[in-house]
């Protein structure tokens, strides 16, 4: 296996440039450069030299970690550098001129300690989001991941299949034995400790999705022509995100901000109007992405004054929009009265939408998984709810061994060299 380097701290310039060297001759490597290293895990100042001439480089500050008790799992190396772009260059250089080392890619590092046994996949994948977390909901949940809270929490489910798919294979493969019991109540037993193990999964995929957290909650505005939504879409992105015209139909496509506010991000949709016929082809198709992006909002904005739709699964706030305008000053029940040209309301919105989000938005104690580990999940619930319905031990042991697999896939254990690859791709370099 190649030796690989890079800087892990950012890019320079910046006052310190923390530069790893891991793999079977990180150690040569460093020695080469520095003429001795530090005891292990204690820092030393040393001169860093290049080894064709003998040229100084820097004087920097190294640690030495013996592997396998290090973050790759592997022999490694910090060298701290002063942090200009030329020193850096000058040290990348002198190391991709050593026999057997090169740069590393993007996520290498991690990629690593996955392979030897440092962390799982799903710290893996927590350790990439913490490393995009923008607010404090995403990094406590980053954090929680990867910290091992899923995998901790996947071994428990583990070790509860495992003692059933044992019970089972004992009543398969050992039935003529006077202590396996065989009968039917014992079957029927397992049967119910897989429907009450499959329960379990069932309440943890009805909450939330976490990519909330992450993406933000989707908030779709829509209405009507001229019913107010880009004025408002602009409001509560506080900048000229939207051109706002009195022209009807100005809005022909989606528009999208990314707004965090208070902690909580949001992504808001303008949508063209509504409007019941048109002879305009581009403006039906304005309107047909409009009706999807309502169906798959979390949560809606209606500012028309006709009823609202009623959408399985999106969250619905009916707004009194343009209160400020003649002939619009009393409020219909149930409806928030707000003006965005003038602010009027804007603080009541802001409050009805951070009050919606303690329902869109996972709790601070709930397991956070992501969209391939749910679905993973889902799997698994799956193999038990079906397992609970056979009353053959032969295909309970199968589905048993199916949601086993599918808990194997959510901590790595199963092959995911697919998964692997898109995981890393978003880490950088020195990670």
């Amino acid at each position: 296996m190649d030796t690989i380097f890079a800087v892990s701290s950012g890019q320079p310039p910046a006052a310190i440039a923390v530069l790893r060297v891991s793999g079977p001759r990180a150690r040569v490597t460093a020695e080469a450069l520095a003429g001795s290293l530090p005891p292990p895990r204690q820092a030393g100042v040393r001169a860093l030299r290049d080894p064709a001439d003998g040229a100084l480089l820097d004087r920097a500050l190294l640690l030495w970690f013996p592997g396998p008790r290090t973050a790759t799992g592997e022999d490694l190396v910090e060298v701290h550098l002063h942090g200009g772009r030329a020193v850096v260059r000058a040290v990348e250089t002198c190391l991709a001129a050593q026999p057997e080392l090169r740069p590393a890619e993007a996520g290498e590092f991690t990629r690593r300690a996955l392979a030897h046994g440092r962390l799982d996949l799903s710290e893996a994948e927590g350790l990439g989001d913490l490393l995009m977390a923008e607010t404090e909901a995403q990094r406590r949940a980053a954090l929680a991941s990867a910290e091992g809270a899923v995998r901790r929490r996947v071994e428990h489910w583990q070790a509860a299949l495992l003692m059933l798919a044992a019970r089972i294979e004992a009543m398969l493969d050992h039935a003529d034995e006077d202590d396996v019991a065989d009968d039917g109540a014992a079957l029927d037993a397992i049967l119910a400790e897989c429907g009450a193990l499959g329960g379990e999964l069932d309440d943890i995929l009805a909450a939330p999705p976490v990519e909330r957290l992450r993406d933000g909650i989707r908030v779709v505005l829509a209405g009507p022509p001229n019913s107010g939504k880009s004025t408002l879409l602009n409001a509560l992105a506080d900048r000229e995100a939207a051109i706002v015209s009195p022209i009807a139909g100005t809005t022909r496509d989606r528009i999208e901000v990314a707004v965090v506010r208070n902690g909580i991000a949001w992504l808001l949709t303008d949508t063209a109007g509504l409007a019941e016929a048109t002879d305009d082809p581009i403006e039906r198709i304005g309107i047909a992405r409009a009706e999807d992006a309502m169906r798959s909002a979390d949560l809606l904005l209606w500012l028309a004054d006709a009823a609202p739709p009623v959408i399985a699964g999106v969250h619905l706030l009916a707004l009194h929009s343009r209160a400020d305008l003649p002939g619009r000053e009393q409020t219909p029940e149930a409806r928030i009265s707000v003006s965005a040209a003038t602010g009027q309301g804007m603080a009541s919105l802001w409050a009805a939408m951070e009050e919606a989000a303690r329902t869109l938005l996972p709790r601070e104690d709930a397991l956070a998984l992501n969209r391939r580990q749910r679905d993973l999940l889902r799997d698994a619930a799956g193999a038990l709810s079906d397992a609970a319905l056979h009353h053959d031990p032969l295909l309970v042991a199968e589905e048993l061994r199916r949601a086993r697999t599918a808990f194997d896939r959510i901590t790595g254990r199963a092959d995911v060299e697919g998964v692997l690859d898109a995981l890393f791709g978003r880490f950088c370099i020195g990670k």
